[in-house]
């Protein structure tokens, strides 16, 4: 199902399909690094990740990660979406891009699609966004999408994290 149709991307929910491209984009150092290793290796891993995490999501609330692909070629470029986190009452926008991906404004332009898509289709009141207070690079983008820094939190294996809101 297409989500979001901008300028130079579509943002699409994934399938199973897309399993090879999950295992890319979850095992890139820099996403294991700023954000978390999932463990995810192999193709079966990958599809039971798209089955458990984005796939489960659009099911219970009609929204996860999505697969984000680039118009001009119809690569598949990283993934954007909104998340339920298990203890926080709103759904947060998270995003991982491919390495020759970063820096040209797409994770910008599919983070704004993606909570343009949550604001107005599924009318949620609220969205925020988590990240690593070290990841300058996700917050200007988050900064840019009109996300404003409300405070810290512990989250998960990260100590200390920013979050921001609408």
């Amino acid at each position: 199902m297409l989500i979001a149709d901008t300028e130079r991307l579509q943002v699409r929910e994934l399938t199973l399909d897309d399993a090879d491209f999950v295992i890319a984009a979850l095992n890139d150092p820099d996403f294991v690094r700023k954000v978390i290793d999932r463990g995810v290796r192999t193709v079966e891993d990958a599809r039971a990740y798209l089955r458990d995490g984005p796939m489960a999501g659009y099911a219970r609330y009609g929204h996860g990660l999505w697969c984000v692909v680039r118009k001009a070629d119809g690569a598949r470029i990283g993934m954007c979406g909104l998340i339920r986190r298990d203890g926080l009452p709103d759904p947060d926008v998270g995003y991982v891009f491919l390495p020759p991906y970063r820096g040209q404004g797409y994770a910008r332009e599919a983070a704004q699609a993606c909570v343009d898509y949550g604001r107005q289709v599924l009318k949620l009141p609220r969205v925020t966004a988590i990240v690593d207070a070290a990841n300058l690079g996700s917050i200007r983008v988050l900064e840019a999408i009109g996300l404003r820094h409300e405070g810290e939190l512990f989250f998960g294996e990260v100590q200390a994290v920013k979050q921001l809101y609408a």
